[in-house]
C-alpha cells in the first residue's frame, strides 16, 4: 500500500476516525492493537507472506531484549546480543544480498577460466526491511549499552516496530523516542492536526508535481540502452538529485504527517540538505534517521574520531562504505559510499575556505555529480555512463526524444513552479513547512495551501506508478 495511491486513501479514511473512537473510550492496549492490525493490513496488502518476517524480527528482538536487560553475566548478554544481530542481518542479508554474492563469486571463477552456472533464488527484496530492521537492532543495542529498558508489553513493542506511517522508508525511529509514545494517552490538538496537514500536502506536492515529473526524463537518461551523451548524463544527474530528494523528503514529511494526525511524533529526516556549505552539513541533514544510525551503532563503535588521523580516516571509508552497501548491493553503491567518504576526509585535510554562496554550489556540485553511480543500473552502466561523460561534447543518439518526453507548455510551467519551490526551501532552513506557515496572516496561508492544490491538480505526473523510489533499499 502506497501514500499516493487510492488505496490508502480508503484505507487512511476508514482507519483514521476509528482510531479516535477507539483512543477517546477504550484503554492505550486496545488502541495499540489496533493500530498493529491496521499497519500488518497496511504492510501486508503488497505480499502478505512478508508479514512473517516483521513478526519473527519482532519476537526474536522483544525476547532477546528482556534476556540482556535480565542477565548480569557479561558473556552471557554479549551472545544474546549477538543473537539478535545474526537474526535480523541474516535476514537482511539473505534477502538483499544473497544474488549479488552468488553472481559475484560467479564472475570471479569465469575470470579464473571456471565456467559455473550457480543457482540463483531469484529473491525478492521485501519492501522496508532495511528499515525496520535497523529499527529493531537499536533497541537490542541500546539494551545492551544500558542506555534503555527493555520494554514489557509485547504489543506495545510490536506496534512500535510496525507503525505504519513510517514503517517502509522511515524515519528509522530510535526506541526512546517513539516506543513510550504508545503508552501514553493520546489527545485530538487541533493544532497538531493543522501542522500534520501541512507536511503532507507540501510532500504530496513535491512528490506528485516534481519528483514523479522529473522521473520521466531521468529515467529515460539512465536507461541501459541509451546512449544520451556526457552533457545530458550530466543534467541526469542533477535532475535525480532533485528527483530523490523531492520523493524521498515527501515520503518523510508525508510519514511525519500521517503519525501526528494519529497523536506521535517522529523525528526529522531532512533539513534542506543541499543548501549545505560543507560535506560533514550535508550528511548532518540528508536521511538524518540513517546518517545518525551509522553514526551511533557503526562510526563510533569503531573509534570515531580517537586514535590519530589514520584511524578516523579508516572509520569514515568502513562506515560509507557500509551505508553504500546499506543502499544497495552493487559496486556502484559501494563506489558511491567510498567517494562520499573520500569529499569528507579531504574537505577536512585540505579544507578550500571557500564564502559561503560558492561553499554551497561546490558541495551541491559534487553532491549532484556522486548521483549517477547511485542511479546507474549496474556498474558496468556505470562505465558506459563515465565513457559518455569523458566524450562530454559529442552528440548522443537519443538526446532530442529524451528533451520532448514532456511537452514544451508544461515543462515550462514546471520550471516556474520549481523555482517557487527553491523559494520556499531556502525559507525553511532546517524548519519545515508546517513550522514555516505557523503564525503567517490568513491570506498568505491560504494562499500557499491553494496554490499547492492547484499545482498537484494540474501538474502532476498522475500517470505514474504509485511508488517511492526507497522502497527498493
Amino acid at each position: 500500500m502506497v501514500f499516493n495511491s487510492a488505496v490508502f486513501l480508503l484505507f487512511f479514511l476508514g482507519f483514521f476516525p476509528v482510531y479516535w473512537v477507539i483512543n477517546n473510550r477504550y484503554i492505550p492496549k486496545i488502541r495499540n492493537f489496533f493500530v498493529l492490525l491496521g499497519s500488518y493490513v497496511f504492510y501486508g496488502y503488497w505480499d502478505w507472506r512478508f508479514l512473517s518476517l516483521i513478526l519473527i524480527s519482532s519476537a526474536a528482538d522483544f525476547y532477546l531484549g528482556k534476556r540482556i536487560e535480565g542477565s548480569e553475566d557479561e558473556r552471557q548478554r554479549k551472545v544474546f546480543l549477538w543473537l539478535s544481530l545474526g537474526i535480523n542481518l541474516g535476514i537482511l542479508g539473505f534477502f538483499k544480498y544473497f544474488n549479488f554474492f552468488i553472481e559475484s563469486f560467479q564472475h570471479l571463477l569465469q575470470g579464473l577460466g571456471f565456467e559455473i552456472s550457480p543457482y540463483t533464488l531469484g529473491i525478492i527484496l521485501p519492501v522496508g526491511i532495511s528499515f525496520y530492521t535497523f529499527q529493531t537492532l537499536s533497541y537490542t543495542i541500546d539494551i545492551y549499552r544500558r542506555q534503555l529498558k527493555a520494554v514489557d508489553d509485547p504489543l506495545q513493542f510490536f506496534t512500535f516496530v510496525a507503525f505504519f506511517p513510517q514503517l517502509v522508508a522511515g524515519p528509522i525511529e530510535r526506541a526512546k523516542n517513539l516506543l513510550p509514545q504508545f503508552e501514553k494517552p493520546k489527545s485530538f490538538i487541533y493544532e497538531q492536526m493543522i501542522w500534520g496537514l501541512r507536511l503532507m500536502l507540501y510532500g504530496f506536492f513535491k512528490k506528485l508535481v516534481i519528483a514523479d515529473n522529473i522521473a520521466i526524463w531521468v529515467d529515460a537518461i539512465f536507461l541501459p540502452e541509451a546512449t544520451p551523451g556526457g552533457m545530458v548524463v550530466l543534467l541526469g544527474g542533477l535532475l535525480f538529485g532533485v528527483q530523490i530528494y523531492c520523493d524521498f523528503s515527501a515520503y518523510s514529511d508525508i510519514a511525519i504527517g500521517l503519525a501526528a494526525l494519529l497523536g506521535y511524533q517522529l523525528l526529522p529526516n531532512f533539513q534542506t540538505p543541499y543548501f549545505s556549505s560543507s560535506f560533514r552539513e550535508f550528511w548532518q541533514r540528508w536521511h538524518i534517521s540513517l546518517s545518525t544510525w551509522f553514526r551511533d551503532y557503526v562510526y563510533i563503535p569503531l573509534g570515531g574520531n580517537r586514535g590519530g588521523e589514520s584511524a578516523w580516516m579508516r572509520n569514515i571509508f568502513l562506515t560509507f562504505l557500509l551505508s553504500g552497501l546499506w543502499h544497495g548491493a552493487g559496486l556502484n553503491f559501494l563506489l558511491w559510499g567510498a567517494l562520499h567518504a573520500f569529499f569528507l576526509i579531504a574537505e577536512r585535510k585540505v579544507p578550500l575556505r571557500l564564502p559561503g554562496v560558492l561553499a554551497n554550489l561546490w558541495v551541491l556540485s559534487i553532491c549532484m555529480l556522486l548521483w549517477i553511480p547511485f542511479r546507474a543500473v549496474d556498474f558496468s552502466h556505470l562505465l558506459d555512463l563515465m565513457d559518455q561523460v569523458l566524450h562530454l561534447f559529442e552528440q548522443g543518439q537519443n538526446t532530442n526524444e529524451i528533451m520532448a518526453l514532456i511537452p514544451l507548455g508544461k515543462s515550462l510551467a514546471l520550471a516556474a513552479v520549481f523555482l517557487l519551490f527553491i523559494l520556499v526551501e531556502a525559507s525553511l532552513g532546517k524548519g519545515d513547512i508546517g513550522a514555516l506557515l505557523k503564525g503567517k496572516k490568513g491570506l498568505i496561508r491560504y494562499t500557499s495551501y491553494y496554490s499547492l492544490l492547484l499545482a498537484i491538480i494540474f501538474l502532476a505526473n498522475f500517470d505514474a506508478e504509485p511508488y517511492f523510489i526507497y522502497f527498493q533499499f
